[in-house]
């Protein structure tokens, strides 16, 4: 085993490369580093209740790469697909208290009223309860948010507030945003047909294989790709789902090059890519 570490807000994960022209190293600033400073350490998996439980731990992040038997994989892949059948249930506590620690994470230190109140539509939630915006992206939709929110809270912030570029008058709804991203990962991997129709699920198996938390980064790479398409597209409210159309071919994009690692970098509203092929 062998332990790679990355600062601030910087995380190793496989995904598929953009065009090389927008390749470059990734240099954080201090303040930066110093806005991520309690870290988010590796995702716990937990039996019940939240499946994305983040530490706060200052100092570095740590991934050991360690080869994983063909029995491990097809666990992790279970456990992903377990994940992604979970539907959100309002009256269940430990929805409720993802709700909560999504609350907590995205604005430290100001209270909650209640599970159902105007404070939701800031976020970007299309009504006073969020929980009725989840449909068929589901539970994990929550946990992508929360895991985002936790592990990379410089990019989740600037994003939620919009600081980046020539924004619309009408800006998308940040997390209505997030949740239909989960459901166009879903869409693209395909997990559950009994064959792969494209190349991206055999490519996203090996991605898994390396970092069990892939999903939840390939996530939080699309959220930030949908972000830039908005902006270059100078888009306004209606055009919201056009944005999301160009980030999953985007994202399908990332898969289409047989190279192995690349280290992402999400910092600011620019993704990074590292190539080590």
């Amino acid at each position: 085993m062998s332990p790679m570490r990355t600062h601030g807000s910087c995380v190793s994960v496989s995904v598929r490369s953009p065009p090389a022209s927008s390749a470059s190293r990734c240099s954080l600033s201090n303040s930066s580093a110093s806005s991520d400073d309690a870290t988010c350490g590796a995702p716990i998996w937990m039996g019940k209740g939240l499946t994305c439980v983040c530490f706060k731990r200052k100092g570095t992040y740590e991934r050991i790469f360690f080869d994983l038997t063909p029995q491990q994989q097809e666990e992790r892949l279970r456990r992903l697909k377990q994940r992604m059948r979970i539907c959100f249930d309002g009256s269940k506590v430990e929805h409720q208290e993802g709700l909560r620690a999504l609350w907590h994470a995205t604005y430290p230190g100001q209270e909650l009223i209640s599970l159902v109140s105007d404070q939701w539509k800031d976020m970007g939630w299309q009504g006073r309860d969020p929980s009725t915006d989840f449909r068929g992206a589901g539970f994990i939709s929550l946990e992508n948010l929360l895991f985002f929110a936790k592990t990379f809270s410089t990019s989740f912030q600037q994003l939620l507030k919009k600081e980046g570029g020539n924004r619309a008058t009408w800006e998308y709804p940040f997390a209505v945003g997030g949740v239909n991203i989960t459901f166009m990962l879903m869409q693209m991997l395909d997990l559950d047909s009994l064959k792969p129709r494209t190349f991206v699920r055999p490519v996203f198996l090996q991605m898994l294989s390396e970092n069990e938390w892939a999903f939840d980064l390939l996530y939080c790479v699309a959220f930030v790709v949908m972000d830039k398409q908005w902006l270059e597209r100078n888009a306004t409210y209606m055009e919201f789902n056009v944005s999301i159309t160009s980030a999953y071919a985007a994202s399908f994009f990332f898969f289409s090059f047989k190279d192995c690692m690349h280290h992402i970098r999400l910092s600011g509203f620019t993704v990074h890519v590292k190539l080590i092929c």
